[in-house]
């Protein structure tokens, strides 16, 4: 039976002990073989580069010439999440099937893009490597995200696009890790030209997903001395907290 981590409510019948991350591996699967179902949203300003982003990530293959993105559009992905035990040994593999939202960036659609804000998992909050003014916004997307994520401190990994244009950088690395270091989240620098740490930015914040699923189940458990001295779920009871530790 799939697990499904969407539309604002976490799935609290997720597997436990998720352990550290190791790589997740593409896999090819039949519709619904899946045991989760995971939301990621792309966003930032217009033609920092989320589109060509996604599409290396999801295709593998970089595409210069894709028209500005007008409204909602996303794209999809299955993978496996491999776990680690506390021992290093190998744990338990998960089937996640991927859906990468791809948001417009420009203040007309400003109004659309956050309505989908609460369905999303995670976040990815980009800006152009060569564009002080789009790194200056991020500011104001992390504004519209705590005032509309699924709670005030939503997982997001920061990312400086657009690496493999040096002689027109405006941002500089230090800057860039300045302000993740503020909001006390993880930075990459990635270039959807090269795939330079496209996979790992989009691992790092499905490990963040997982994890943070991990704590919600543990949460859900009932202490030894409830329903006899046997610990487990609440059976048929959903817990009274739906935002998941945020």
């Amino acid at each position: 039976m799939r697990k499904s981590a969407c539309d604002s409510e976490f799935d609290f019948s997720s597997p436990k002990q998720h352990g550290q991350q190791q790589p997740t591996k593409t896999i090819t699967m039949t519709d619904g073989d899946y045991d989760y179902l995971i939301k990621l949203l792309a966003l930032g300003d217009s033609g920092v580069g989320k589109t060509t982003f996604l599409y290396r990530y999801t295709d593998n293959k970089f595409n210069p010439k894709f028209i500005t993105t007008v409204g909602i559009d996303f794209r999809e992905k299955r993978v496996v999440y491999n776990t680690q035990g506390p021992n290093g040994s190998t744990g338990k593999a998960f089937k996640v099937h991927l859906q990468l939202w791809d948001t417009a960036g420009q203040e007309r659609f400003r109004s659309l893009t956050t309505a989908f804000f609460r369905d999303a998992m995670g976040f990815l909050l980009m800006f152009d490597l060569t564009s002080q003014q789009s790194f200056l916004n991020v500011r104001n997307w992390m504004s519209q995200l705590q005032a509309n994520a699924y709670c005030e401190n939503p997982d997001i990994v920061l990312i400086g696009n657009k690496a493999d244009l040096p002689d027109q950088r405006e941002v500089s690395e230090r800057q860039a890790r300045d302000l993740a270091d503020k909001y006390s989240i993880p930075y990459f620098e990635t270039s959807a030209a090269t795939g330079q740490n496209v996979e790992k930015a989009v691992e790092t914040l499905l490990d963040l997903i997982m994890k943070r699923m991990e704590q919600c189940v543990e949460k859900t458990q009932v202490p030894d001395t409830v329903n006899g001295g046997s610990s487990g779920k609440l059976d048929g009871e959903k817990p009274a907290e739906k935002k998941c530790a945020c």
